[in-house]
C-alpha cells in the first residue's frame, strides 16, 4: 500500500515510499512525519519538531519491546572466594667448565694407522737427494751419514724401516711393537736431534752436554693425576672438568642458587660465580639459554615467607653453561654457606652427587 501525497500549492503530487506505518519501524514512521511537516507551508516551532519527532506508533512500539534485548555472558563466573596460587621456585645452576688442554690419547688402530701411512708415504716417495742439501766432507754431511746408517731410512719417525729393500713390502708393525707408541717416537726424536762433533776426544762428554740441554716437551700425565689432587685445574688435561661444590647439607652441587627480582638466568648465572667462586676467576657465561633443566617435587608443599598466598610445589633449576679461562675458585668469602670445592670429570661426577641429581644433569655433560 503506498500513499499519496498534496501539497497545499499548485505543485505536483509526490508518491511516498514510506510504507504503512503499522507495518514500518520506529525510523521510518519518524522519517515519515518529518517529510509531512516539511511539506507544510506554515511555521512550526523547534519544541514542536522534537516532540513529533520522539513519537512512536503503538504497534512500532510493541515490536520493538519484542526484540530480544538480553545478551548470554560467555565469561565463567568469578569465584570471589579466596584461593592458594601453586608454583615452583625458580633457580639458576652453572655448570662451570674447564675445557680439555690436549689431544686425547690415541688408540690403538689409530697409532698402527698413523705409522702406516708414514711407511707409505716411504715407499712411494723419491729417494732423498743427499748431495742436493749437503756439501761433501761438512760437519752436517757426516752427521747425515751416521744417523741413516742407524735408521736405515730417512724419515725419523718410522723405526728402523728401507722402503727400498727386499723387505721393503713388510711396513707393517707386529702386536705390541713400540714404533708405533708416542713416547718412543718422542725419545727417537730427541736422539736424533743431537748433533755428533768431528773430533773423538771428548765426544761423550759433548754429546750428554747435549741430551742434558733437550727441551723436552711437558708430560700428559701431570703431579695433580698422580697426586689426585681433585682441587686443581692441572690434572686430567684430556678432559672436561666441571666445578661442584659442597653445600651446608653436605651435598655435591653445581653452584645454584634462587633467581632474585626481575634478574635474567644470564644475570642470575653470573652474580651465583661471584657469590660463590669469588672473583679470582676469569669466566664467561656463553648464551642465554639453558643447556638443561631439573625438576624436584617437595614430599609435602611449602608456603613462602615472602610471598602471600603461594605455596610452593617443588623446586626447578635451570642451567647456564659457563667456561673458565683463568684463576681459581675460592670460597673463604662465599655468601651461599658452601664449604667445599672439587673439579670432577663426568664419571667422578656420577660418585660424588645423589643419584636423582645425576639422572637430571647427566644428560646435559658431554663424554670427553
Amino acid at each position: 500500500m503506498r500513499w499519496t501525497i498534496f501539497s497545499s500549492g499548485d505543485g505536483p503530487a509526490l508518491d511516498s515510499p514510506f510504507e504503512h506505518p503499522m507495518k514500518s519501524s520506529p525510523s521510518g514512521v519518524s522519517s515519515l512525519l518529518t517529510g509531512l511537516v516539511r511539506m507544510l507551508n506554515g511555521p512550526i516551532c523547534k519544541s514542536c519538531r522534537k516532540s513529533i519527532a520522539q513519537r512512536r506508533h503503538a504497534s512500532s512500539a510493541a515490536a520493538v519491546a519484542e526484540r530480544p534485548f538480553a545478551t548470554q555472558s560467555v565469561d565463567p563466573p568469578v569465584d570471589q572466594s579466596p584461593s592458594t596460587n601453586l608454583a615452583y621456585r625458580l633457580r639458576t645452576g652453572v655448570v662451570l667448565s674447564r675445557p680439555p688442554q690436549i689431544t686425547r690419547d690415541l688408540t690403538s688402530f689409530e697409532k698402527s694407522f698413523y705409522l702406516y701411512q708414514r711407511r707409505m708415504n716411504e715407499r712411494l716417495a723419491l729417494p732423498f737427494t743427499q748431495y742436493f742439501y749437503f756439501r761433501k766432507q761438512t760437519p752436517a754431511m757426516l752427521d747425515w751419514k751416521r744417523k741413516v746408517k742407524e735408521r736405515q731410512t730417512a724419515a725419523r719417525d718410522i723405526g728402523k724401516y728401507n722402503p727400498y729393500s727386499k723387505e721393503g713390502w713388510n711396513d707393517e708393525l707386529l702386536v705390541g711393537a713400540k714404533e708405533s707408541e708416542p713416547d718412543h717416537q718422542v725419545e727417537v726424536l730427541l736422539q736424533d736431534s743431537i748433533v755428533y762433533p768431528m773430533q773423538k776426544d771428548g765426544e761423550e762428554a759433548a754429546i750428554e752436554a747435549q741430551r742434558k740441554a733437550l727441551v723436552r716437551p711437558m708430560p700428559r700425565v701431570t703431579e695433580a693425576d698422580r697426586t689426585n689432587d681433585q682441587r686443581s685445574l692441572n690434572r686430567l688435561l684430556q678432559r672436561t672438568l666441571y666445578l661442584l661444590v659442597q653445600n651446608e647439607r653436605g651435598h655435591w652441587t653445581f653452584p645454584t642458587d634462587t633467581i632474585t627480582g626481575r634478574e635474567s638466568l644470564h644475570q642470575a648465572a653470573e652474580r651465583i660465580l661471584v657469590q660463590s667462586g669469588g672473583l679470582n676467576m676469569n669466566t664467561w657465561i656463553v648464551g642465554n639459554s639453558p643447556i638443561g633443566f631439573s625438576q624436584f617435587n617437595f614430599q609435602k608443599q611449602r608456603a613462602t615467607a615472602n610471598e602471600k598466598g603461594v605455596t610452593e610445589l617443588g623446586e626447578k633449576t635451570f642451567f647456564m653453561k659457563g667456561r673458565i679461562m683463568a684463576g681459581q675458585a675460592n670460597l673463604d668469602k662465599n655468601l651461599l654457606g658452601l664449604k667445599d670445592f672439587k673439579w670432577l670429570a663426568k664419571e667422578e661426577i656420577e660418585k660424588a652427587v645423589l643419584d636423582r641429581y645425576w639422572a637430571g644433569i647427566k644428560n646435559m655433560l658431554p663424554e670427553r
